[in-house]
């Protein structure tokens, strides 16, 4: 701010004794002018305010960064890179994710099975108890869905948990707040159907579990985006993921299967 009511706009000045060199913001140079030519107390006065303007814009632009960054929280999955440099989908659901292919699997209904002889001789000898027999069974042998890699990974998308839903399931989930418990179960073909489980039980109380479960490993990857991984290739097989509930497995599963020579043919290299 200069004496005479002008200003110069500058980067930056240096006072040396009677002059003043600054860095012309007009002309792109260094300039010098006596320094009793400058106000200094308005200079003062105008350097407080433009520092005080420049932080309450860094604030600002701060504040909208931090809101439009939590803002893209519950969207961050809907470009979650996966597998090969695959997208995951939008929406709910269970997805199987074999490099760039991504497909969802449909949920498909199990039934529990009782051993009706079992039940009747139970019936008929009240004093001579004979352990019944439960099974949880998927109808038909194969699955629709076929996997192409004995290696995949898995994704699950969940909605968020209703608090005030009055789902079984619902319920049971809030027990944990961890996450879904999801087990990958190879089943057991029969002629038209596939076994998941077998419960042997004795007055009513189950004495003995029959399950084959292959290993996971379950990352949080984004909010209510969880990914399973597989400890090691799957062999052969009928499968399905089952969520386990307080009760216990949930009777909707995910279903697919592995073909022999799908699973025998070694990977290929890749090329760059």
């Amino acid at each position: 701010m200069l004496t005479d009511g002008s200003y110069q706009l500058v980067r930056e000045y240096h006072r040396n004794g009677e002059h003043v060199r600054y860095y012309s913001m007009e002309r792109g140079d260094w300039e010098e002018l006596p320094a009793s030519m400058v106000d200094w107390n308005a200079t003062a006065k105008a350097e407080a305010e433009m520092e005080k303007e420049s932080k309450e814009l860094v604030e600002k632009v701060h504040k909208q960064e931090e809101a439009r960054r939590l803002d893209n929280v519950t969207d961050i999955d809907a470009s979650l890179r996966v597998g090969d440099g695959a997208f995951l989908p939008s929406g709910e659901g269970m997805f199987v994710v074999e490099g760039k292919t991504i497909r969802i699997l449909d949920q498909a209904g199990s039934a529990m099975k009782t051993d009706q002889k079992r039940v009747i001789a139970e019936v008929l000898s009240p004093v001579h108890v004979v352990p019944g027999k439960q099974t949880l069974v998927m109808q038909g042998a194969h699955a629709v869905v076929r996997l192409k890699t004995n290696s995949p990974e898995f994704y699950l998308r969940e909605a968020p948990l209703d608090p005030d839903s009055t789902s079984s399931i619902q319920r049971s989930r809030r027990v944990s707040e961890a996450g879904p418990d999801v087990e990958l179960v190879r089943t057991k073909v029969g002629r038209n159907s596939r076994v998941l489980e077998s419960i042997k039980t004795l007055f009513g109380q189950a004495v003995s579990e029959n399950i084959n479960v292959i290993s996971m490993q379950r990352w949080d990857v984004a909010p209510n985006v969880y990914r399973f991984t597989l400890s090691q290739p799957l062999p052969p097989g009928e499968y399905v993921l089952a969520e386990v509930l307080e009760e216990g497995l949930n009777l909707y599963v995910w279903d697919f299967g592995l073909d022999a020579a799908v699973a025998n043919t070694p990977k290929q290299p890749q090329t760059k």
